[in-house]
């Protein structure tokens, strides 16, 4: 990982276009190829960023990141004030609490909770940067990748939407829905998976495994 902090300007050219005004900031560019800008005023989210493929040009004082569909970060560097590299090795990932991973047990022992025909191909399918948690078959043969959170948030959706840009690159996957999975589902989340074609499903964790509710009910 790469860390520069440096007081620069940011434009984003593409779909759409983006300004940040001079100011020092700290650009991150990850192992992933990923390049990010970031603020001191928010917990983790960038102030812009590219995603995977794209390719880092460096030339003094401006750096131009570019991804595979022609839209461009361009970073005026005005003065550096560090510049570090860091090894950091292989991550092993975030490890499941007991209720999550219990979740994506009982997920995977049922997948008609997703629809009827769905079957599972297998648990903990790894990507380039991780394992999603099931990889799936829908009743027409295509394949979904899904993602098993106990509680659903923004950064769940974000995780699933990088494995689903990797999983489509592989042409014995390609296309490859996605499906966002949880007990309960934040509706920020439910918004940002809306709009990158992610569907949700609630799960009821008592219902997988067999439980009456305790509550009681007219019909």
């Amino acid at each position: 990982m790469r860390l520069v902090i440096a007081k620069c300007s940011v434009d984003y050219v593409g779909r759409l276009s983006a300004h940040l005004p001079s100011a020092i900031r700290l650009v991150m560019v990850k192992a992933d190829g990923s390049v990010s800008i970031h603020a001191d005023d928010r917990a983790y989210k960038p102030l812009n960023w590219m995603s995977p493929p794209c390719k880092l040009q460096e030339a003094p004082g401006v750096w131009k990141v570019v991804n595979k569909a022609g839209e461009e970060l361009r970073i005026t560097l005005e003065e550096i004030f560090q510049d570090t590299s860091y090894e950091l090795g292989i991550d092993p990932g975030l490890v499941k609490d007991g209720v999550e991973a219990h979740l994506q047990e009982l997920l995977a022992a049922h997948p008609e909770t997703f629809g009827e025909g769905y079957t599972l191909v297998r648990r903990e399918f790894m990507t380039a940067i991780g394992p999603v948690d099931l990889l799936c078959r829908d009743a027409s043969g295509g394949a979904v990748a899904v993602e098993v959170k106990r509680r659903g948030e923004i950064d769940g959706v974000e995780q699933l939407t990088r494995y689903l840009e990797l999983m489509n690159r592989d042409p014995l996957l390609t296309p490859v829905a996605g499906i966002f999975a949880a007990q309960e589902i934040k509706p920020q989340a439910r918004v940002l998976a809306t709009d990158r074609g992610i569907r949700c499903v609630a799960v009821d964790y008592d219902k997988l495994r067999g439980m009456e509710r305790d509550e009681l009910t007219l019909f």
